[in-house]
């Protein structure tokens, strides 16, 4: 699945050139620790080589499911991004890596004949998701709620003020030790 988007350079024709990609689960298990479950998403790469210049555009647009942050049941989450780079060859040393307008430069190895495009589509999937990935409200599994309310998650200890987690420090200040 990763190499589906490996682009081949040497064998681009001059032009425009398209490649559209459909991505799912199985993309996401290429990469360790990944937080997507599952995905639905198009990708489209749109390859211009002109001279010396390639130029990569990507759309990617569809849905990804992610553990819900409140309530840990699955959450769909729409993405809509995209990227653009600009390939060099040369050593990065030479060519130095960075912006040029609104393209990111890839510096390439003379040697690289294929550009592998699977990172950079996984990393601007992740990059355009929230930080914080919870239900809209009323969205999240009750039940999943129910325990983390907060009179059902503190036991009530009769005699004792629980109403902040700050609330067994009151004792400690009433009691004061002499020997010092």
């Amino acid at each position: 699945m990763k190499d589906d988007f490996i682009v081949p350079l040497n064998g681009l024709a001059q032009g425009r050139t398209e490649f559209r990609r459909r991505v799912g689960k199985e993309f996401f298990d290429h990469f360790e620790n990944s937080e997507i479950l599952d995905a639905g998403l198009d990708v489209d790469v749109f390859v211009e080589k002109s001279g010396r210049f390639i130029g990569v555009d990507c759309e990617i647009e569809g849905d990804v499911t992610v553990t819900c942050d409140r309530c840990l049941e699955d959450l769909t989450l729409p993405v809509s991004t995209g990227f653009k780079l600009s390939v060099k060859f040369g050593s990065s040393a030479e060519e130095g890596a960075g912006m040029e307008g609104e393209r990111e430069i890839v510096v390439l190895p003379v040697t690289d004949a294929d550009l592998d495009l699977s990172q950079t589509v996984y990393d601007y999937i992740c990059l355009s998701l929230p930080v914080q990935r919870v239900h809209e409200e009323g969205g999240c599994n009750p039940e999943a709620l129910r325990y983390l309310s907060s009179e059902d998650a503190q036991e009530e200890l009769p005699g004792k003020d629980n109403s902040t987690p700050f609330a067994g420090l009151k004792d400690l200040l009433g009691k004061k030790d002499d020997k010092i």
